[in-house]
């Protein structure tokens, strides 16, 4: 095995300044060689940033060569497209979720990953998210007891940076696929699904509150497991105030639990009826850094992954099963 990872950039907007940081917290062994944007003063700012090369085309820095991997950031209308372009080039690839816009797309890549035989890794951070794995500890060991019911709730001001700038991609279902359900739903999604297991069924209604995005800007919905749990999904985009709710709760048997916007969890218990702060909190920001530190090792190491690429179209999968029960008004499948 190697024992450093080179790795392209491949999108430098406003994740990319979330991905970097972590590169450097989590992910010691890893070397940013290349970075890549198609526009040359965002790539070149990048490039000033980590001392990389500055491309202002993937297949520009394909052609050059100096690094491994891929860390792909770009628009999710592009992912297939610059996916496969790796993959043929023999490169390890981290791609930003979702892994595309629609389940026959994220086949076509899952094809490709597996004829290059290289590592692969959808980048939903909540898969390392430090609260949402203490309470997958606390689910797996009893200490909830068996779960009856859980929440999951987001409400989000349009930041600049995300749903700013002069080509706002986000605001255009065209290139994002969707809403907010496909795009930051993921990130309550996949918790739900670590801690419940697979969802089954799920039905719900779509709003536009705020107005300049043309999918949707509010999620309210439930989606029913296979195990026979039923959980709740909120989701809003508007323009601030918000006011305060925890971002997941799960109710148990014996306990229950919830994340805090703050960054931290809380235990409600027979031992603490008022609610006992756990330690080992992190907050949201520290999940990009186990992200960065799984892809490292999978491709130096060659670890498992803490969840397959395959495993990450299930969010898409239930996003899509959404927009399904939005038009239709009932319960609609999420594998069929």
């Amino acid at each position: 095995m190697p024992a450093k990872l080179t790795l392209a950039l491949v999108g430098c907007g406003a994740i990319s300044h979330l991905h970097l940081p972590a590169v450097r917290a989590g992910a010691p062994r890893t070397e940013i060689t290349a970075v890549v944007d198609t526009d040359p003063a965002r790539a070149q700012a990048m490039a000033e940033r980590t001392g990389a090369r500055a491309f202002t085309s993937l297949e520009a820095a394909l052609a050059a060569g100096g690094f491994d991997a891929v860390d792909l950031m770009l628009p999710h209308h592009l992912h297939e497209s610059a996916a496969v372009q790796c993959f043929a080039a023999g490169k390890h690839v981290l791609l930003e979720k979702p892994m595309a816009n629609d389940v026959a797309s994220c086949e076509r890549i899952l094809a490709a990953a597996r004829r290059a035989g290289t590592v692969f890794q959808v980048a939903e951070n909540t898969q390392y998210w430090p609260e949402v794995l203490a309470a997958k500890r606390l689910v797996d060991d009893g200490t909830l007891g068996q779960v009856i019911t859980a929440h999951a709730s987001f409400a989000l001001p349009p930041m600049k940076e995300f749903y700013g700038g002069e080509n706002p991609w986000r605001l255009d279902d065209a290139f994002c696929g969707g809403g907010i359900a496909l795009d930051a739903g993921s990130h309550w999604i996949r918790p739900l699904r670590m801690w419940l297991g697979e969802v089954d069924e799920v039905v719900g209604a779509l709003g536009h509150p705020w107005t300049p995005m043309r999918g949707e800007s509010l999620v309210r919905a439930l989606l029913r497991f296979r195990s026979g749990v039923v959980a709740s999904l909120d989701g809003l985009v508007k323009d601030a105030p918000f006011s305060s709710e925890p971002m997941f709760r799960l109710r148990g048997q014996r306990a229950d639990l919830t994340i805090e916007p703050a960054g931290y969890a809380v235990l409600w218990s027979a031992e603490h009826p008022d609610g006992t702060r756990l330690a080992g909190g992190g907050g949201y920001l520290e999940s990009f850094h186990g992200q960065l530190a799984d892809f490292e090792a999978a491709v130096l190491d060659g670890r498992p992954l803490a969840a397959s690429a395959e495993f990450a179209v299930g969010e898409l999968r239930t996003a899509l099963a959404l927009y399904r029960s939005a038009r239709s008004g009932r319960w609609e499948k999420v594998w069929e």
